[in-house]
Formats: structure tokens, sequence, C-alpha cells
């Protein structure tokens, strides 16, 4: 270096990665890299953002190796061949890492779902399925919309929700969860569960493909969990709760389980405790189009692929289109009202004219 000192050789060269690795930021790897070219050679040989990245995330402790797909090829100038492919190997490793580690921090967040899987239980299929939990709002086209579970004497039955994720690899920060209020009971029940916690990671390579949507049973022979989280107390209110993680996870594989511990509240026609919910959001960052995995059997370790260095185009969010949504009928009733017309949604949205035949068809679905 030009007028100055060089501490990396002047330092001992475990203590140089001690204060390198005590960067919180794979971004500050990267520009360290650009400062000289031992620099570059010191952090690339030392498989720092590696680290860095592997410190961030423990899901990636079963990682087995990286594969760069996108068709770069690079070639150093002063590696002799026997050190060459050594070399490649380490660079592709920095680059993928690098990458890896700023979509995990710098990619738009957005909702994660990409469809609903299976739940454990469904009370009355298909009207109360799961797929009801990806829509925001409690009542479509005049119905009511969420998934019930079976009806259980004991309230300790616990109940699984099982998604798909929008990519391979996605990083979670955040879920979402609305519990049913049965407006269309006697008193507006809420049917909320006493505790949640989730679980994410893969299907396993031995599945042909995912569960039919109509089997109703056990899944954990089916998935390999890599992350279980800790318990969220759930609270007993019809609103779109926030369960946020400790610290972010990388979920590997692209499957999260929503499981709901214990059940509050028993329905007055048969004496059973159901567990309904209304709505479920996973807040996080997908990698995708830039990476996808291969899971390797039996040792449920995976290979990364990077597919591409291109940075997804987070879409328009549901919940956006969904709140304008409810803005603009909220206007039309309004103004039906100032019409002084009858035909006007309150409250959870039903007819005044329709309430009785409506409360007598919901009660008897359930």
């Amino acid at each position: 270096m030009q007028g100055g000192v060089d501490f990396l050789n002047c330092l001992h060269h475990d203590l140089s990665i001690k204060i390198l690795m005590s960067l919180e930021d794979p971004a500050d790897l990267v520009r360290l890299g650009v400062v000289s070219r031992s620099w570059r050679h010191f952090v690339i040989t030392n498989g720092l953002c590696k680290n860095l990245c592997r410190r961030m995330f423990p899901q990636l402790s079963r990682l087995d190796r990286v594969n760069e797909l996108s068709g770069i090829v690079k070639r150093h100038a002063e590696a002799g061949p026997s050190k060459f492919m050594e070399w490649e190997a380490l660079e592709r490793e920095h680059r993928v890492f690098a990458f890896l580690a700023r979509g995990c921090l710098s990619f738009g967040l957005r909702d994660c779902i990409s469809e609903a899987i299976i739940a454990s239980s469904t009370d009355n299929y298909p009207e109360e399925r799961i797929d009801n939990t990806l829509e925001p709002r409690d009542r479509v086209a005049r119905r009511a919309s969420y998934w019930s579970s079976k009806g259980q004497s004991n309230p300790e039955v616990p109940e699984m929700l099982t998604y798909k994720l929008a990519a391979d690899l996605c990083v979670i920060t955040d879920i979402n969860i609305r519990p049913f209020q049965a407006y269309f009971q006697l008193g507006y029940p809420i049917y909320s569960a006493k505790s949640v916690r989730f679980r994410m990671g893969h299907i396993k390579s031995s599945m042909d493909c995912l569960v039919d949507d109509s089997w109703q049973g056990s899944s954990d022979d089916k998935y390999a969990w890599t992350y279980t989280s800790r318990e969220f107390p759930m609270s007993q209110e019809n609103s779109l709760q926030n369960f946020r993680l400790p610290e972010p996870v990388l979920c590997i594989g692209g499957i999260l389980q929503v499981e709901l511990l214990g059940r509050v509240q028993r329905q007055e026609m048969d004496g059973l405790f159901y567990i309904c919910v209304s709505h479920v959001q996973v807040l996080g960052r997908p990698l995708a189009p830039g990476f996808s995995i291969q899971i390797l059997e039996p040792s449920e370790k995976f290979v990364l692929n990077l597919l591409s260095y291109t940075e997804p185009t987070v879409p328009e969010q549901p919940s956006s289109v969904s709140n304008l949504h409810m803005r603009v009928r909220g206007l039309e009733q309004i103004v039906n009202l100032l019409r002084g017309n009858v035909d006007v949604e309150y409250g959870y949205g039903w007819d005044i004219d329709d309430e009785d035949s409506d409360e007598d068809e919901e009660v008897d679905e359930d």
C-alpha cells in the first residue's frame, strides 16, 4: 500500500482473520477485496465470505458444495497450472457466497408463500380448506373464508398448516397469522390457538411429489426440517398477529409449517374444541431466480447452485391490492348509505336482509 502500512502483513494470520470476521456485513468483505491484490487474495483464500454467511445462517451447516452455473469463467493470471483449479474453486465460492449474502440482506421483502400444501385436518373439505388462508379477507363473495380444524374433545391436540414458499431458498423474518372470528355464531367466538411454532425445511427427495391437498394426515415423514422456532403465544383476538423470528432464518428447500399448539375455544354446537385461521402471511426475501438447491440422499446435505447474478424484481404485494379493494368497498358502502340503499354490508360484510339465512347456512356447515 502506498503511503501506509498493510496491517495484514504486520499481524499474525489468525489475528487478522479474527479482526475481519468481526465485520457484520459481508459487503464490507467484498469492499476489502478491492483495496489491494493481497487483501483480495487473503479474503478469498481464507473463505471469509463463506464463514460469515455460515455465522449469519447456521442452516448452511448442511451445505456440501456450491456450483456456479451462470456461465462466468475467470482465470487468475498469476496462478500456475498446478494451482489453477484450487484458486478457481476458492474464487467461485467467494463470488457465490458474496452474492448469497447480498441477497439475504438487501433483496426486497415480500410475501413468500407460493401455495398451500396441506393441513393436518380439515373440518368441512373443501369449503374450509387451507387454501382459504391465502386470502387476506375473512369473507369472499358473501361467504366466510377460513380454514377450520376438525373438532377435538382434548384441547391440547395440535394442528399443522404446511406451505410451499416462492423459492428453494428464502430468508424468513416474520410470520403473520389472523385467527378466525365466527361472526355467524352466537357471541362471535374466536378460534385461535394457545401458541404457535414454525418449522422450515424441504421435501425429502425420495418423495416423487407433494401430497395431494385432499389427503389428511401426518406429513412429518415427507419433510426434513432444518429449523424449528421457539413457541410464540397467540392472542385470542381477531387481528393479524405478528410473530417476528429472533433472527432471520434461511429456509432451505422452500417448505414452511405452522404448528398451532393448544385450543382455547369450544364450539357451543357440539362441545368440541376447534382452531380456525383466516389468513397466514410469511414475510421474507426469496432468493430466486438466482439460486436453487439439490438435496443429497441419504445424508440430507445439499448442493447450492447459483443460476444467475440477476436480482429479483419485487412484485406488487397482494396485501396492498386487498387494502385498496377494501377501501373502495368502504367508499361504495358510504355512497349507498347516502343514497338510502338498503343493500349495504355492515360489520363483517353480510346483508341485513340476509343475516338470518346466512347465519343458518354457516352454522350448518360447521
